[in-house]
């Protein structure tokens, strides 16, 4: 007896239709898979033979060989032992229902008989719906995660046995549908605001342009001034998440089994990894590459606190990310490209001691040792930062005051307004905020008035700023102008873009 039953294979966040092809024929009894399946799906072998038992169903005493098509696409994971049981129950005549088909399977099984729940279930049923398939059945515990797509109905299942009863007609399950269709009725709740920081106002306008325009930024300060406290406080004045942004990040999260809720992620992703972290644990990667980092910080932020404390070797590896908004990881395996579009946060000491500068405590550091510790960020990673705000300890009659200072939902209206310019200034392209801009783009919307253009000469030569820093310029100075509803960049947008980049002078 032959029976076919469909499911599917990641590869990145990128799913494969999977054929698996079930022979029964008489002889010695054999169980075989073939099709370059990996150590997980030879070992269901035990999984599923175990589980039909212990589901009340006779294992048949033939010899089986399944055949994992296309066979020259190499198969990982153990979402295929519900899709590898059914098609031996097919093959039985367990199952009789004939119009298999239009249904795919996706599942691990545990001895008992009973469906857990699986990585990845999101990017594979996205996959399988363009696929064209209208109907998958999965685990009870993904059903939420799975069911934020439309056009595809999801039969959540407990059991083996509740999967054969619902192919025979016995039980009838009906299609989930998830609450994630309303999610964007909701409003986003932080226990934290700006109103928190007490004065540090530079500050504060710094980090509203970055998030206007979703720019990188460096903030540089004693310890105590308020970066960290400042930096975690970002993500309340970002812009809400679009449904296709969450349908991004779910994916991820999906894939590298982090999503806790099996449901659509609501809030923009704040990554804040341990100065002690390692290139493969910020890009990504693994025997099976994983998302690392920048990637699980995508459409959100990723914040490096005590910059210089990163290995140098580490750092450079953001290069690429920071330009291509893509991470590409290459193995044996084969070659897996993740998203990184995230906003660089990153904080640091102006010296090792932390003190150089301030007016309130003397420095101990010798000239070569602040050289050393600064000479750890590399030019062309500070190129590629945006936006570079030095801020001073906090001033104690800011401390002290009692007036209210300004909340981050009105500091959110104007990023949002900010935002919907760019939106309509990009509308049809794959561009949604400034930062992500070609020079090709910057000539064309980053037009200044005559006085903003002689500046940003003079500054240009006296700095001797390079052509990328040029034109992180030009980015930053036509978010202000969104921010002042500006058509023209004028004199003081570039005049504030240019003090965003005066600690280019320590380094060169």
């Amino acid at each position: 007896m032959y029976s076919n039953i469909k499911t599917c294979v990641l590869h990145g966040l990128n799913g494969n239709i999977v054929e698996v092809e079930t022979d029964l024929s008489k002889g010695l009894p054999v169980f075989n898979i073939v099709g370059l399946p990996d150590t997980s799906i030879k070992e269901s072998k035990e999984r599923v033979r175990t589980a039909i038992k212990n589901s009340g169903y006779e294992f048949p005493l033939n010899r089986i060989t399944i055949n994992l098509a296309p066979a020259n696409l190499k198969k990982e994971g153990s979402q295929m032992d519900l899709a590898i049981a059914i098609g031996i129950l097919k093959s039985s005549d367990i199952v009789k229902n004939d119009n298999l088909n239009e249904i795919a399977f996706i599942g691990e099984l545990s001895l008992d008989g009973k469906i857990n729940p699986i990585d990845g279930a999101l990017p594979m049923i996205i996959s399988m719906r363009e696929a064209g398939i209208r109907k998958c059945i999965v685990p009870f515990k993904n059903r939420e995660e799975c069911s934020v797509i439309k056009d595809i109905e999801v039969i959540p299942v407990k059991t083996l046995r509740e999967v054969v009863d619902y192919l025979n007609g016995v039980l009838s399950i009906e299609p989930y549908v998830s609450s994630g269709h309303h999610l964007y009725e909701n409003k986003n709740e932080y226990d934290i605001d700006f109103s928190d920081i007490k004065g540090q106002k530079s500050l504060k306008r710094a980090l509203e342009v970055a998030a206007a325009g979703s720019h990188n930024i460096l903030i540089i300060g004693p310890p105590g001034a308020g970066k960290t406290m400042a930096a975690r406080r970002l993500p309340t004045i970002l812009p809400k998440l679009t449904f296709d942004e969450a349908i991004e990040i779910t994916k991820i999260y999906s894939v590298a089994g982090l999503l806790n809720t099996n449901s659509l992620i609501e809030e923009r992703p704040f990554r804040s990894p341990h100065h002690t972290a390692s290139q493969v644990s910020l890009i990504g990667g693994g025997k099976i590459p994983k998302p690392g980092e920048v990637s699980l910080a995508h459409n959100g932020v990723l914040f490096l606190d005590e910059l210089p404390e990163f290995p140098k070797s580490v750092l450079e590896v953001l290069r690429q990310p920071l330009e291509d908004g893509m991470v590409t990881i290459s193995r044996a395996n084969g070659t897996i490209t993740y998203p990184a579009k995230f906003m660089l946060v990153a904080s640091m000491n102006p010296c090792p001691c932390g003190y150089y500068g301030n007016p309130y405590h003397q420095c101990t550091c010798s000239q070569s040792s602040i050289e050393r510790y600064l000479g750890k960020i590399s030019q062309p990673l500070l190129d590629r930062i945006d936006i570079h705000i030095e801020v001073q300890p906090v001033d104690y009659n800011d401390l002290a005051s009692k007036d209210e200072e300004e909340k981050s939902a009105l500091i959110r209206e104007r990023v949002n307004k900010a935002r919907e310019i760019q939106l309509k200034r990009f509308k049809g392209g794959n561009i949604y905020s400034n930062s992500q801009m070609s020079n090709r783009d910057i000539k064309k919307y980053c037009k200044l008035t005559k006085e903003a253009e002689k500046i940003l000469n003079m500054s240009y030569n006296k700095y001797k700023f390079s052509a990328r820093t040029y034109n992180r310029i030009l980015k930053v100075s036509r978010t202000i102008a969104d921010l002042d509803g500006e058509e023209l960049i004028q004199e003081r947008h570039i005049l504030e873009a240019i003090r965003y980049r005066t600690l280019d002078r320590y380094w060169r």
